[in-house]
Formats: structure tokens, C-alpha cells, sequence
């Protein structure tokens, strides 16, 4: 039987502060559906393991078909794994968002990559190589062949035709999970929030196009799953022991009448059990909030980015300020805690802009606050409207306070980003520790902060 190793090369940076960790759903997905086809499938998620440990087991599994998943923040153990592995099996196979939008520069290292949506095409990229088959019939893949083809890239190089989405959701089998390192993640999630929790995808996509988002795995599509369909799997989650589940949609909120429906699916099975989800401030209102606490809904996080509306505007956002404040204290008022992710210092914002933003999201009610500092990935608009000032790839631990690094010529630097970043987060820790007297220590922080903000470069 033909095996297949499929990577997930993630290994905690020194300095990273992140609270968030979960399982892989891509590279589970696509487990799930090479073991539905038949195929021997082993998962190997690095979030736990040493690199020394992960190599010894990844050269342990003998696969014959390796994939690899990668992201920017993933590149170099992506590539690390690659130039080790290449000698030890018969088709190294690239994936994710960054393969999927620069593909080229991986064919140096991998025989094929796979770009978008990696179900359907792993399953035709694996009867192609057992068939000894031409891979030029296969939508979705970049690859070296020397045969003439009519799209070329480079000498050498073909690239098919985009594959088309998978319109009906229902159909892809669940995330393998029983493949990953559960034991781990629980242990982890109890010890680090007090629970353990792991993550559903319930729709796939969004049809909003912000600048700096790289959505090129799913492009500007959006589709749902039933409300079923969900909750079963989320049952399935249940059952191996997690305790919460966290929808990884880019927009859960998108559909109210969709979001209902889980809702009540959850509440027709008599669940127990808390969850958490991403919105957009003009899909959320009070009664949905409510209707969604009543469900179990005990958090939603908003990708807000900026306090001001020019920024907005320029970002694409598509919202206003007004929207955020509006959906942040319904969500609030209906009992959810919230969370906001806010970009400081985005191309094109002066420090006035900076510093409104800051205001901004020191008077809103929220229980989290995320804050970084922009980053042009490629695949994005705004990676485009910067290129010619990037002057660096991201690395992990570069950054002496965490893993945020400036990787283009901004007109601020990135000590200056990083004091806005700490200044932000002290702000909005003065509020909710301070009460009363939050005020008036503000004010005393607030003016020299500023001041200084203002002079550094």
C-alpha cells in the first residue's frame, strides 16, 4: 500500500507570546481524505517536538509520498524538512497559503506543488503516481516536467489550470484528528487557560477583500457547511476529550441565519459545552449575540485593525468605526467576552492616526486586546503596494520582544511600532485593573506616551 507522511512544520519560536494553539485542520483534512480513498496516512505535527525529534521520526516513517505544509511563518523548517527528506522518498509534495501564491521558488526544493483547496487535488496527484500517469491533467499543481505544455512559468516549469472550489462542504470527510497529538494539546490547554480546546472550520472562505489579508488558499470564496454536518463533528471533537471548540471560519458571523441554525442544532442535541468564534462588526447585533450565548458561546474575537476611518478605508475593511464600537458593545452587553485585533502603523497612517487607534481601543469594553504591526504577505494587496520596500523575509526570534519583525522600509521604525505596541497594551490593562482610577492614570500615561511616540522616528 502506498503511504503518505504528511507534515505540519511548526515549532514554538523563542519569543513567542502567543495564547493561541491549536490543532492543524489543513493537513487533517487532507488525511482524512487520502484514508477515505484507501491510502496509508501519518500526520506529523511538530507543535510539541524538538526539530532533532521530529526529523527522527519523519525519516522513521518511510513514506512514499511526502507533503509538506507552509506559511511565511513557516518557511525555513518548511524548506529545512524538504532538503532532508527529498533523498527519502519518491514525490515531495508542497502546500499552503505560501506555495499556493509563490509557488517557483519551491520547485527548487519539491517536485510538485499544490496550490488552493488540497483535498481533491492530492487524491488525482496520488492515482496519477501510482498510475505512472501525466500530471499536466491535474487541475491545481505547479510542477518540473520537460514535456511542452501550454502554460509555462519558466523553462522547465508547468502550471495547470486554477482548480475549482468544492461547492458542497458536507461531502469532505471530518479532520483525521485521531492522527494528531491530542493528548498534547489537552494537556497544554488545561494548563495554559484552565481548559483544553480545539478547532472546527464551519464555513470556508470570505468574500471581503482586505488589503493585508492572504486568504489565497480559498480565494474570494465563500461556503458554508450545515448546521449538521457541524455540530456532528464538533460531537466528534467532544468525544476525544477536548472541552471547547473554537470555529476557525475566517467570518463565522458572515450568515446570521446560518449561525441561528448551528445554534439551535446545538441546543436540539441538549450540548454542554462552550465555544468561541471570529466575527465581522456588520454581521454582529445584540440578538444574535444573545441567541449565541445561549448556545454556548462564551467569546468572539473582531479583526477591527484600526480606530480611524481613513485607515479604514484604505485598508478595505469595509466597516467604520462606528460598526466596531456598535457590535463590540452588544457583544459585551449580551454577556460574550471580546476581543479585538487592531494593525498599528499600517502604510500610509501618520502618528495621529496611530495614536486614535490607540484611544479607540482603550474605550472599548473588551477582554482581549491584539496588537502587531503590518505585515505585507505575498499573495496580498498590500504586498503589492509595498514589494519594492521589502527589504527582508520574516524570521522567527529576530525580534527582541516577541515575534513581531518589520520586514519593508516603513516611515516608522520598528522600535517606534514596538513602543506603540507596548504602550497600547499598558493602556488597556490600566483600564481594566484600575477601575475607577483608570481615568486618571490614563492621562498621566497617555500625554507623555504620546509625546514621546511622536518624537521617535
Amino acid at each position: 500500500m502506498t503511504s503518505v507522511l504528511l507534515i505540519y512544520p511548526f515549532f514554538k519560536p523563542s519569543r513567542d507570546r502567543s495564547v493561541f494553539r491549536f490543532p492543524p485542520l489543513g493537513v487533517s483534512y487532507l488525511a482524512a481524505s487520502l484514508q477515505e480513498a484507501g491510502y496509508e496516512v501519518r500526520l506529523l505535527d511538530c507543535t510539541f517536538l524538538t526539530r532533532s525529534d521530529a526529523m527522527r521520526i519523519a525519516m522513521e516513517k518511510s513514506a512514499d509520498v511526502i507533503g509538506i505544509y507552509c506559511m511565511v511563518t513557516m518557511v525555513e523548517d518548511c524548506l529545512w524538512f524538504a532538503g532532508a527528506l527529498r533523498g527519502h522518498c519518491k514525490l515531495l509534495v508542497a502546500g499552503g497559503p505560501l506555495p499556493t501564491c509563490d509557488p517557483i521558488p519551491f520547485l527548487e526544493h519539491f517536485d510538485i506543488v499544490v496550490r488552493g483547496e488540497g483535498e481533491q487535488t492530492m487524491l488525482e496527484l496520488m492515482r496519477a503516481y501510482m498510475d505512472g500517469s501525466d500530471f499536466g491533467a491535474i487541475a491545481g499543481i505547479v510542477y518540473r516536467n520537460k514535456a511542452s505544455l501550454p502554460e509555462k512559468d519558466g523553462e522547465g516549469v508547468s502550471s495547470t489550470s486554477d482548480r475549482a472550489f468544492e461547492k458542497y462542504l458536507d461531502h469532505i470527510p471530518f479532520p483525521a484528528r485521531e492522527l494528531l497529538p491530542n493528548e498534547d494539546y489537552i494537556r497544554y490547554g488545561r494548563k495554559k487557560y484552565g481548559y483544553s480546546i480545539t478547532t472546527v472550520m464551519s464555513t470556508r472562505g470570505c468574500p471581503y477583500r482586505c488589503e493585508f489579508c492572504s486568504n489565497v488558499v480559498f480565494g474570494g470564496s465563500y461556503r458554508e457547511r450545515s448546521p449538521k454536518n457541524v455540530v456532528d463533528e464538533i460531537e466528534e471533537a467532544l468525544a476525544m476529550g477536548y472541552d471547547r471548540i473554537s470555529f476557525a471560519d475566517d467570518v463565522f458571523t458572515l450568515n446570521r441565519r446560518r449561525v441561528l441554525g448551528v445554534c439551535e442544532e446545538i441546543r436540539l442535541r441538549g450540548l454542554q459545552f462552550r465555544w468561541e468564534c471570529l466575527g465581522r462588526v456588520d454581521t454582529q447585533d445584540y440578538s444574535t449575540a444573545l441567541e449565541m450565548k445561549n448556545a454556548g458561546c462564551t467569546r468572539i474575537y473582531f479583526g477591527i485593525e484600526s480606530g480611524n476611518d481613513q485607515i479604514l478605508k484604505l485598508m478595505n475593511k469595509k466597516i467604520t468605526s462606528e460598526q466596531a464600537r456598535s457590535a463590540v458593545e452588544a457583544a459585551h452587553r449580551a454577556g460574550l467576552e471580546v476581543g479585538a485585533f487592531f494593525i498599528l502603523f499600517y502604510p500610509g497612517e501618520t502618528d495621529e492616526t496611530v495614536l486614535s487607534t490607540l484611544r479607540f481601543a482603550a474605550s472599548l469594553p473588551l477582554d482581549y486586546l491584539g496588537l502587531s504591526m503590518p505585515y505585507p504577505l505575498p499573495g496580498t494587496a498590500l504586498y503589492d503596494r509595498v514589494k519594492d520596500q521589502i527589504t527582508r523575509e520574516w524570521r522567527s526570534g529576530e525580534s527582541l520582544f516577541g515575534s513581531h519583525v518589520l520586514t519593508y522600509n516603513s516611515e516608522f521604525s520598528e522600535a517606534k511600532m514596538w513602543l506603540g505596541i507596548i504602550k497600547g497594551h499598558a493602556q488597556f490593562r490600566m483600564k481594566r485593573r484600575l477601575g475607577k482610577l483608570a481615568p486618571l492614570f490614563l492621562m498621566l500615561f497617555e500625554k507623555p506616551t504620546d509625546a514621546l511616540l511622536r518624537l521617535m522616528k
